[in-house]
């Protein structure tokens, strides 16, 4: 009899049952990440099973953020509950490596090139001991790296490797029509982080993609095909529009000056796709000194980072706010900025 291509409501309400008492009990967790407002704003992290898309500018620091939350990962999660792919696809693995030091030692990564002062400032004996010390510790951790830059096709065929690989073989009690149950043989596949760094670096398949746009929409439906079937948290880092840029869009107190959904390259294509759709900007890099509607006061120094949830399909969407420390490759959440309505003193945006 060929297997039909519908089932029974009631396997989905067991399989939800199931899912809150693993919640409950532990044995299910989402991807924590090291920010508390970015796990408010989902489900205590990302589930897996979904999709992220982060979008911004050139220099906002989507990069940073997707190392730092892999760097941070294993010591924040479950020991053992998960591996990373990455599709490395802008920067050489080397760089991604030393800008994990500069984490980890506190120096910069000119610093750590001995690049400072003109070449005349070298690396220390004691910072070369911990980026020694930093790369064992990294080691240890189930991380994989892709750096050429695949097709769509090849994406995923990649990905259906990679999980096969990894996967136990185990079988499973699978409930009959006549009420007995049989043991069916099925693979148990490991919970895995897979980011592609941008998505726009994907090769266009021209045999049936005539453009990006076809490309991303591909890619849109193929990740979504992947995450309904193995347990994956993907994190794809997207460019914004040239919109983003017109002037009228920079002026102080415009709703303008936030990152919307239709900012991301290639909204239409991915987001429909999506569960969590953040926006990334950095204000002060386009003169800004009150930030949107609510005149949000921006420090001038340049280091102020707004992160905007525009879709969180099982949470809320909003604004959260952070530090950047790129000398140190990482970010840090900071309290929300007081409003130019709330200050009753002259401001002074330069510092």
């Amino acid at each position: 009899m060929d297997k039909l291509p519908w089932t029974k409501q009631e396997r989905h309400f067991i399989d939800a049952i199931k899912y809150l008492k693993g919640r409950r009990d532990g044995t299910i967790t989402s991807l924590l990440t090291p920010w508390k407002t970015v796990n408010a704003a989902t489900t205590n992290g990302l589930e897996w099973h979904s999709m992220t898309v982060m979008g911004g500018r050139p220099g906002t620091g989507k990069t940073t953020i997707k190392d730092q939350l892999i760097r941070e990962a294993f010591r924040i999660n479950p020991a053992g509950s998960m591996r990373v792919l990455e599709f490395s696809l802008e920067m050489l693995g080397k760089a991604s490596a030393i800008r994990g030091m500069s984490s980890h030692t506190g120096a910069s990564y000119k610093e750590l090139c001995s690049a400072e002062e003109g070449g005349t400032k070298k690396i220390t004996p004691e910072q070369i001991a911990l980026c020694e010390e930093f790369a064992r510790e990294m080691n240890k951790y189930p991380i994989d790296v892709v750096e050429e830059g695949p097709t769509v096709e090849d994406f995923e065929a990649i990905i259906v490797k990679y999980m096969n690989h990894h996967a136990q073989d185990v079988t499973m009690l699978v409930k009959q029509e006549d009420g007995t149950t049989k043991e069916v043989p099925t693979k148990k596949y490991s919970n895995t982080v897979i980011t592609l760094d941008h998505s726009l670096l994907l090769e266009v398949n021209k045999r049936e993609e005539k453009s990006k746009n076809d490309m991303l929409y591909n890619l849109g439906t193929t990740l979504t095909r992947l995450k309904r079937k193995y347990p994956i948290a993907f994190i794809i880092l997207s460019q914004l529009n040239r919109s983003i840029d017109h002037p009228e869009r920079n002026e102080d107190g415009k709703y303008g000056n936030y990152v919307l959904e239709s900012d991301i390259f290639g909204a239409d294509a991915l987001l429909q796709h999506a569960d969590t759709v953040i926006g990334l900007n950095r204000p002060a890099k386009q003169k800004i000194r009150f930030y949107g509607p609510d005149r949000y006061i921006v420090p001038m120094d340049g280091k102020l980072l707004a992160m905007h949830f525009l879709k969180c399909r099982n949470g809320e969407n909003g604004i959260a706010f952070f530090n950047t420390k790129f000398e140190k490759m990482m970010i840090e959440e900071t309290p929300t900025p007081a409003t130019q309505y709330e200050s009753k003193s002259v401001i002074n945006t330069k510092n």
